[in-house]
């Protein structure tokens, strides 16, 4: 195939591409019973892992079908405007008119702007929908799509969720494991359990508990603090392989997709890691592993290279398995750390 030949080809793959994730922007960011709309930020994953337009097509097909998602109608025009954009925080009833208020936004602005001037006061909410409002505003800033960056925002401001604020009792570290095992020690006793499984009802409830109080605004934010998250995330997950303990390690790399135009990293990056330790109960608070162990994992032998789990993660149709290996194979390549090659393959069954 000629190079003219071949950019063609790529062009018109991507044109398609924006054409799929368009027609899923028509679906609420959610589905009953509030579960989150992962299809948007799928589909640009499996076009990075490899996939071709008609797998792109096929997955969108069984998504909406598998999940039944809710088509939602965008006003031209909302109840929210600039005078009362903070009002109805955490109110999923007012997604359209957030939407409208955003593409509005975006448009006067640029996106790039547009999330420097509401981050800051969304920022404490970064939980919403349990971190899932943070992954589709970190895709849509992989993908530079506006309209994704207006729906990201809409997003995170009807699913709006605090989970605390930093108080005189908060146990100041710059170890992120260490606020999870300062939990650990205070909460003794089983947790109030949420009135479903869904992760932000756990949140959520977790949070109210008066042992959490300690946690928000924990973390110390220093230069070197994502090194320690990625860290952190891997061992929990590493030594758990748990559904909670992957989007610690997704949501690393969420965080770094948006740095670039968020003015409160610090802030996000205290709440991500608050929302982490509110879910750390619902896997029963495990010891991650020490050190040894993970160095140990890190040299696993007879793990399958990163074509190969890009390959087989494209086929699969658990949107947390292509999510993670994506995640992973980004992570991987900023910071050559094996054990994101080990996890994702365990995660795919490969190892």
């Amino acid at each position: 195939m000629s190079r003219l030949a071949s950019a063609a080809r790529r062009n018109e793959k991507a044109v398609r591409l924006s054409e799929v994730v368009a027609a899923a922007r028509r679906d609420s960011v959610e589905f009953p019973p509030f579960m989150a709309n992962h299809l948007p930020m799928i589909l640009v994953a499996l076009d990075r892992l490899g996939a071709d337009t008609a797998r792109l097509e096929a997955y969108a097909g069984a998504y909406r079908k598998a999940n039944g998602l809710v088509s939602i109608n965008i006003p031209e025009r909302g109840r929210i405007g600039r005078g009362n954009w903070r009002d109805h925080f955490g109110e999923r009833a007012f997604e359209a008119d957030y939407r409208a208020f955003f593409a509005g936004e975006v448009a006067r602005v640029g996106s790039t702007q547009a999330q420097a001037l509401y981050l800051p006061q969304l920022a404490p909410g970064v939980a919403a929908s349990a971190l899932h409002a943070l992954m589709r505003l970190a895709y849509a800033n992989l993908s530079g799509d506006p309209e994704e960056v207006a729906t990201g925002l809409a997003y995170w401001a009807c699913a709006y969720l605090p989970l605390g604020t930093p108080s005189a009792e908060a146990e100041k570290t710059e170890e992120p494991l260490e606020i999870l095992l300062g939990l650990r020690s205070r909460l003794t006793g089983p947790p109030a359990k949420p009135e479903t499984d869904l992760l932000w009802h756990w949140m959520r409830a977790v949070a109210a508990l008066p042992v959490f109080a300690p946690v928000p605004g924990a973390l110390i934010v220093t230069p070197q603090t994502m090194d320690r998250l990625r860290r952190a995330s891997l061992a929990l997950l590493a030594s758990t392989m748990t559904f909670e303990a992957l989007h610690a390690v997704t949501g690393c790399h969420w965080l770094r997709l948006i740095a670039p135009t968020c003015p409160a990293m610090p802030a996000v990056i205290s709440g991500f890691w608050t929302a982490i330790a509110a879910v750390y109960p619902k896997i029963g608070m495990p010891l991650p592993l020490e050190e040894a162990s993970l160095e140990a994992m890190q040299q696993s032998p007879h793990v399958p290279d990163w074509e190969e789990i890009a390959a087989v993660a494209a086929k699969r149709d658990d949107e947390h398995d292509i999510s993670l290996a994506f995640s992973a194979r980004e992570e991987w390549a900023l910071t050559g750390d094996r054990l994101y090659q080990v996890v994702a393959a365990r995660r795919l069954g490969l190892a």
